[in-house]
């Protein structure tokens, strides 16, 4: 992992953006990581790039702001950044899987000896489900492409999206032929190899009964072509995970459990060797631009008794709201205290549901947007 020194930087990501291939956004459920991937990806056209945003189960009310379709098997385009440009992909497991199959795969005949197998049919239903490994597949495989100059992907919540960061090494390990070699007819001679051929062919059949053996044969045997090249690119996806093309930003909220899981993915990505970047701390109080003081407000002696009324609740507002302001500066600072650079978004007032809040969210992270100024000081703007 790359030694960053701790600081709050509102505009560390700015450089991110205009200079990665891959940023990956990790954090807890329900803190806004989702939204914050797809205003990264409004931050970077913004600088003149070509984005993508992979995201994985998004909320309705995103899907409609950003407008995607319900199913695609393509990225849509988002509508207008006016430098760059901006697509975005709901990941379709079964798609990326099938489409993994094509690319792999030259012989035409072994292509559709897999994909008719009832067993491919069985396991692309599975795969469905295995989000992790499919979005380091689609991530790579967009990377690779040289159709985007950036490839935002969002992940899962942080504790599954662990299995996305382990997801190639655990692929290799399947793909070993010394285990797969016990389902293959005629792989290995030996004494020992024929025995575990044996006692496996005894138990499927038992099991599943007769002739069940002979159809994950005949599967592994058309698979076993595309092991090497599926190694070889699992063993990529990982190198660019952690080389200097990439970035991970940990998102998190002011909230005790996110920012307990946070602290847990940053050591997880040093054990794993990742090139974490910082902290988002979304949702946040800590810029107070134009946050003034109702105490220092006059009011003429024959003010209305419902003006005066009025003028104290904004004051018990006020102190409530400075409260929140101190205790989320506190959490940037500690955020930062931990060796990682971290900035925070501002409070924009409850879900993101539309375009515009997007771009406002997006313009935050950018460094000619006002929320940035007061980041230090902790002073209030007008």
């Amino acid at each position: 992992m790359r030694d960053r020194r701790g600081s709050e930087d509102p505009q560390f990501l700015e450089g991110l953006l205009a200079s990665r291939k891959v940023v990956v956004c990790c954090g807890a459920g329900g803190v806004g990581k989702t939204t914050t991937a797809a205003a990264l990806g409004l931050a970077a056209a913004e600088l003149g790039r070509r984005v993508l945003v992979l995201t994985i189960d998004p909320a309705r009310r995103l899907v409609e702001a950003l407008g995607l379709p319900d199913t695609g098997a393509r990225p849509a385009r988002v509508p207008g950044p006016a430098r760059g440009s901006v697509d975005a992909w709901m990941l379709d497991p079964k798609v990326v899987f099938e489409e993994m199959v094509h690319r792999l795969s030259s012989d035409p005949r072994e292509v559709g000896a897999i994909l008719s197998n009832r067993l491919y049919q069985s396991l692309r239903e599975l795969v469905a489900g295995m989000q992790e490994y499919t979005a380091a597949e689609a991530l790579y495989t967009f990377v690779e492409s040289g159709a985007y100059d950036l490839v935002v992907l969002d992940t899962p919540p942080s504790r599954n999206a662990l299995e996305f960061l382990d997801a190639p090494r655990k692929l290799s390990l399947f793909l070993d032929e010394r285990i797969v070699g016990v389902f293959l007819p005629g792989q290995g001679a030996g004494i020992l190899a024929r025995h575990a051929r044996g006692l496996v062919t005894a138990i499927f059949d038992r099991v599943f009964g007769a002739g069940f053996l002979g159809e994950v044969q005949g599967f592994l045997a058309a698979f076993s072509g595309m092991f090497g090249a599926m190694r070889a690119h699992s063993d990529a996806v990982r190198l660019l995970l952690q080389g200097p093309e990439a970035a991970f930003v940990v998102v998190t909220s002011p909230e005790p459990a996110a920012i307990e899981e946070a602290h847990f993915l940053q050591a997880r990505l040093a054990e794993l060797a990742l090139p974490f970047e910082g902290y988002v701390l979304n949702r946040s109080w800590a810029y107070t631009r134009g946050l003034g003081d109702p105490a220092a407000v006059t009011l003429p002696t024959d003010s209305p008794s419902h003006v005066q009324r009025a003028l104290q609740k904004l004051a018990a507002l006020a102190v409530h709201e400075r409260a929140l302001a101190e205790r989320d500066r506190a959490l940037l600072a500690a955020l930062s205290a931990r060796g990682a650079r971290a900035m925070a978004t501002p409070y924009l007032g409850g879900a993101i549901e539309d375009l515009a809040g997007l771009r406002a969210l997006a313009m935050s992270f950018l460094a000619a947007a006002p929320a940035h100024r007061d980041a230090a000081s902790g002073a209030d703007t007008d």
